[in-house]
């Protein structure tokens, strides 16, 4: 009796000390959160909802922050040249992380189940990077997280991840760098059936690994020219996808 009870107490403290490393490990990027505090967030989230709804004969979508709501601003010729004849869905929201597109997913799950695209891409992380500095383990965690729910609500359809696009000065930015890290993991989710992970930053850089001001005026988001060079860059491989 006197051994099972050590036994027990044993257990029980294993089990007490093992609680704060598994809460230390409790990721901001994988955990859903809203930006409703933001009333452009919740206008356009309306919006949206609208917008999914009618949009069941989209053939291509894409998901992600700024950059991807950028095809309704600097990338709009653009997107009408390459893209219109997909019908496709624009569900980019600027400043948007992981958890934050992992919320709006799981909150339209029941209009985005009456879509079924051929192909669905991916860019998100950025912000991620840019906010807070986290470790590219945690961002990429939280791109995991998408593609799980994405998987979820459309089984048929390929999902198309990018490679977090280069953002900074040149090779050196710390942000850069850690954009770097990130695109290493990430490829790594590649199941070439399912999922697909193409990396198109050298589309963007010049060959010293800077990148232009025709391309990206603040190093970080895309000018009409930009936008021309994404379409370019993915256009083959979304053939290959079926579109």
């Amino acid at each position: 009796m006197k051994i099972q009870s050590l036994l027990i107490l044993a257990l029980a403290q294993t089990f007490a000390l093992a609680q704060p490393a598994a809460e230390a490990t409790a990721s901001k990027s994988t955990a859903p959160a809203e930006r409703f505090k933001e009333d452009w967030w919740k206008k356009r989230w309306d919006a949206k909802l609208i917008q999914t709804k009618e949009a069941e004969k989209a053939e291509l979508v894409f998901l992600g922050d700024s950059i991807t709501q950028g095809w309704e601003g600097g990338g709009k010729k653009t997107w009408e040249e390459h893209f219109a004849k997909y019908k496709p869905l624009n569900l980019g929201f600027s400043g948007d992380r992981t958890e934050h597109l992992l919320w709006r997913l799981k909150n339209d799950e029941e209009s985005l189940k009456k879509l079924s695209p051929k192909v669905a891409v991916i860019l998100i992380g950025t912000n991620n990077t840019g906010h807070e500095q986290r470790p590219a383990a945690d961002t990429t965690a939280g791109i995991k997280a998408v593609l799980d729910e994405l998987q979820a609500v459309w089984p048929k359809t390929k999902l198309l991840v990018l490679s977090v696009f280069p953002r900074g000065e040149g090779p050196e930015d710390k942000l850069r760098k850690l954009n770097d890290e990130i695109n290493v993991e990430v490829a790594k989710l590649a199941d070439n059936k399912k999922i697909f992970v193409q990396d198109i930053s050298s589309s963007f850089m010049a060959a010293d690994g800077t990148l232009p001001k025709e391309i990206m005026p603040d190093k970080l988001h895309l000018s009409p020219q930009g936008y021309e060079l994404w379409a370019k860059a993915i256009e083959p491989k979304l053939k290959e996808l079926g579109l």
